[in-house]
C-alpha cells in the first residue's frame, strides 16, 4: 500500500514539474522543479515537507475531472501519514494504532485515569497540593520511562527517516533557518502572503496558521514551565505548588490557555475543510489528536482553579492519565508529525544550501 501511494504522489509530482504553475506556493513547489526524477525518498521528503494548506489543489487546471486527476495535497497528506507508520518502532505498535488509534486513545485514557485515581486512595502522597495525593517521587517514577522510552523511539523513526530521504550533513545554519520558518509557519501563508485555502476555495485565511502558533507555543510554554518546575525542584529545594507568580505558573497558565484554543479552533476548522484534500482515513485519529491535548491543556488550568476543591482528586487522576498516554503514543499518534515536519524543513535547508 506504501508503494502504491508513493507511485501514486510520484505521478502527481511530475506533472506539477511539467506544468510548474505552483511554482511560487510554498517550499514544496521549488524543491519539484530543482529535479528531475523522484526516488521513494524525495517523494517522502516532500510529502513531510507539505503543510497541506491545498492552495495548490484549487489552483490547479488538471483536477478532476480532467483525465489527470490532481489532488496533490492528498497523494502527499496519504504519503506522510503513511512515512510515520514506515519509521516508526515498533513498527507492529504504529499499524495498529494507524488502524484504531482513536479506540487505542480513549481506552488508555479511562484506564490509565481510574489506575490513578485508585492510587490516590492509597497513602502515596508526601507534601502540599496534588503531592498530598502523589509524591514527587511516585509521579517521577511513573512519567520518567512514560517520557524517555517515547522520546528514544521517535529518535530511532528519525534516523532512519533522515537515512531513507537522503538527508546530508547538517550545519548551524539549516537548523535555525528551519527553526525559522516553523516558527512563523511560513509555509501556511500561502503563494502571495494571504494565507492558505484550508478551509474553502475562495477562503484566503490566517487562522490555520495563527491557530497552529497558538497551539505550538502553547505546548512549549507548558513543557517549559514543568521544566522549571524541575529544576525548582532539585536545583533550589523549592517544592510544589507554586504560587501564582512563580516561574511554573507564569508560563504554564499563559501556555494553557494558548494550547487550549489552539487545538479547540483547529479541530473546528477540520469540520469545514474537505476531508478528500487530505488523508481521510486519518481524520478521526488526528480529531481524536487534538482532543487529547485539549484535554491535557484544560485538565492542566482546571487543576491550577480548582486544585483547592474537592475536585482535585478526580482532576488530577484525569490530568494525570492525558498526560501519559500523550507521551506514551507519541511517535504513532500525529504529534510525531512535528519531529518529521522539522526534519523535512532541515533537509529542505541542506538542499537549498547544496545546490
Amino acid at each position: 500500500m506504501y508503494d502504491e501511494m508513493i507511485t501514486e504522489a510520484r505521478r502527481q509530482v511530475e506533472i506539477c514539474n511539467a506544468c510548474r504553475y505552483c511554482e511560487g506556493y510554498c517550499s514544496v513547489f521549488p524543491e519539484i522543479t530543482s529535479s528531475r526524477d523522484f526516488a521513494d525518498g524525495d517523494i517522502t521528503h516532500l510529502a513531510n515537507l507539505c503543510h497541506n494548506c491545498r492552495g495548490c489543489y484549487y489552483a490547479c487546471q488538471y483536477t478532476e475531472p480532467h483525465e489527470f486527476a490532481i489532488n496533490l495535497p492528498k497523494a502527499l497528506a496519504e504519503v506522510r501519514q503513511a512515512s510515520w507508520k514506515d519509521h516508526a518502532w515498533p513498527q507492529g505498535f504504529a499499524k495498529a494504532f494507524d488502524t484504531s488509534g482513536v479506540l487505542i486513545a480513549g481506552l488508555a485514557v479511562v484506564f490509565a485515569a481510574c489506575l490513578f485515581w485508585l492510587m490516590t486512595a492509597f497513602d502515596l502522597g508526601q507534601g502540599q497540593g496534588f503531592y498530598a495525593y502523589l509524591s514527587h517521587t511516585v509521579m517521577v517514577a511513573i512519567f520518567a520511562p512514560a517520557f524517555l522510552f517515547p522520546l528514544a523511539a521517535i529518535a530511532y523513526s528519525l534516523r532512519t527517516y533522515w537515512r531513507a530521504t537522503g538527508g546530508g550533513v547538517i550545519s548551524l545554519g539549516d537548523i535555525t533557518g528551519a527553526f525559522a520558518s516553523a516558527a512563523h509557519m511560513k509555509n501556511l501563508k500561502g503563494g502571495h502572503g494571504e494565507g492558505c485555502n484550508f478551509e474553502d476555495e475562495d477562503a484566503f485565511s490566517h487562522r490555520r496558521r495563527i491557530l497552529h502558533q497558538f497551539t505550538m507555543y502553547g505546548f512549549l510554554l507548558c513543557f517549559a514551565s514543568t521544566s522549571s518546575g524541575t529544576i525548582l525542584h532539585y536545583g533550589f529545594g523549592l517544592e510544589a505548588p507554586y504560587g501564582p507568580f512563580s516561574l511554573p505558573k507564569l508560563l504554564g497558565v499563559p501556555g494553557g490557555i494558548l494550547l487550549s484554543l489552539g487545538t479547540l479552533g483547529l479541530g473546528y476548522l477540520k469540520t469545514k475543510a474537505d476531508p478528500n484534500l487530505g488523508a481521510p482515513n486519518a481524520w478521526g485519529g488526528e480529531m481524536a489528536f487534538l482532543v487529547l491535548l485539549f484535554g491535557v491543556a484544560t485538565s492542566g488550568l482546571g487543576l491550577y482553579w480548582l486544585g483547592s476543591t474537592a475536585l482535585l482528586s478526580g482532576l488530577l487522576a484525569l490530568h494525570l492519565a492525558l498526560v501519559l498516554v500523550l507521551f506514551v503514543l507519541l511517535p504513532y499518534s500525529k504529534m510525531a508529525h512535528g519531529f518529521y515536519r522539522m526534519a523535512a524543513l532541515i533537509q529542505d535547508e541542506v538542499r537549498r544550501r547544496q545546490k
